[in-house]
């Protein structure tokens, strides 16, 4: 059955008044009469297109069905959108279709998975709606948002098949569920094409680390792969920190070996540690290979310790100072520190020999004078775990002295780690 056309068929409901208030969904413009200039019909439209490396909303052509075949009608060659979609060019001088470098609306987003980013989800689109503009006597068109409910859902399944003026009723009694253009991000697994169409997580970067986490469990392997391929290395390490394990262990083996290196060595280090002993011992290997030495060693040293140990949920990036040291010379500190921010709310002090011998919270040395000691400031008692203490110790010590931090000691009592509370609630988690 051929589609019956919101243009042909209803009084021109884009004249020069309404337009810049209208919106017309894509399954309503797909498959609409192209007149040409001379009022006869040229061909249908077949998809609707973005040229991403112009613009990333605006329509740039409509390919259209012709007798000759597909053919490219560019939008600054539409006159109107006025009783169909009228043509200022004859289709002779219509070039023929070709998709390179073009997203096509029907093929590339209809049917879609899509990453909602304002809503942190992600969802299958079932329209698109278009908001037609005419400035300067020239016609534009251009995204506004995609629709993701059963509104969009009836109107593909019942367009063409009852009368127009029927769905329109109808589909007002749908509240929609629309996501504007700019929450959206798109997914494409082929890498040329990416590149080709501009398509980046500029906009899921953004998100806090664990948002980013329930989105990229809830995509196939390959889309995962293709999200984090565009994905800066600190922003994917911090959302692969918090991915289930299993997810963790497939990423990382589907990525290039130095492009997972990028990324586990932006990773904390306890956390780089965890998720490479859950690899082959081969895969483990080549990602350590291609770490900096730094970082490199500083994991190999975990992987050595028992993964249920204390050692081996310890991160080795803390502040220790000397217990000499002043107030002044912990601001310093931190301002230097290039760790993870949930391990600077307590300073831990040492003796030459390396041994712990104070804690002192960041509030303290907030309130202190800049010469004060900070041996002064520490907080009594010492609380700390033998490096080899179980999983259990570990958290019953957090649970009876409601630790933010717990530093890990060696036989000799020297300090060789810190394990925060979000290494415990990992340590839960993994256990429910």
């Amino acid at each position: 059955m051929t589609k019956s056309s919101p243009f042909l068929l209803t009084p021109s409901p884009f004249s020069a008044h309404a337009q810049n208030m209208s919106m017309l969904a894509l399954t309503e413009l797909l498959g609409t009469p192209v007149i040409g200039p001379s009022g006869a019909p040229c061909g249908r439209v077949r998809e609707v297109a973005l040229t991403p490396a112009e613009d990333l909303a605006r329509v740039s052509n409509f390919i259209v069905r012709t007798k000759q075949g597909d053919r490219v009608l560019p939008l600054v060659a539409v006159a109107s959108l006025n009783g169909g979609v009228r043509a200022s060019s004859p289709a002779s001088e219509w070039l023929e279709a070709q998709s390179d470098g073009l997203f096509l609306l029907e093929r590339d987003l209809l049917d879609q998975q899509i990453i909602d980013v304002h809503g942190r989800k992600v969802v299958r689109v079932n329209d698109v709606d278009l908001h037609p503009e005419t400035t300067d006597r020239r016609v534009h068109l251009k995204i506004g948002s995609v629709d993701v409910g059963p509104r969009g859902a009836v109107r593909r399944l019942l367009i063409g098949v009852v009368p127009m003026a029927a769905l329109k009723i109808l589909l007002q009694r749908i509240p929609p569920r629309l996501i504007p253009w700019e929450f959206v991000d798109l997914i494409e697994i082929d890498p040329a094409r990416r590149v080709k169409l501009k398509i980046s997580h500029e906009r899921l970067a953004k998100l806090h680390p664990a948002d980013i986490a329930d989105i990229i469990e809830e995509l196939a392997p390959q889309e995962r792969e293709a999200v984090f391929e565009t994905l800066d290395e600190e922003v994917a390490a911090g959302a692969l920190e918090e991915v289930q394990p299993r997810v963790k262990r497939s990423i990382l083996e589907s990525l290039d070996s130095d492009r997972a290196a990028d990324i586990v060595g932006e990773m904390n280090p306890d956390a780089a540690a965890d998720v490479l002993a859950d690899l082959p011992e081969e895969t483990t290997t080549e990602i350590l290979r291609g770490m900096d030495k730094e970082e490199r060693d500083e994991v190999a040293e975990l992987l050595e310790f028992g993964e249920t140990t204390a050692a081996g949920r310890m991160n080795t990036e803390y502040l220790a100072l000397d217990e000499q040291a002043t107030v002044n010379d912990g601001i310093e500190a931190l301002r230097c520190f290039e760790g993870g921010v949930e391990t600077v709310s307590t300073m831990y002090l040492v003796d030459k020999d390396g041994r712990l011998v104070g804690a002192v919270p960041l509030a303290k040395i907030v309130l202190a004078k800049a010469d004060d000691k900070l041996f002064s400031l520490t907080q009594a008692p010492l609380i700390s775990t033998h490096a080899g203490a179980r999983e259990k110790e570990v958290a019953e010590l957090f649970d009876k002295y409601n630790l933010i931090t717990l530093p890990v000691v060696d036989d000799d009592n020297r300090l060789t780690g810190v394990i925060t509370s979000d290494d415990v609630i990992s340590l839960l988690r993994a256990k429910l």
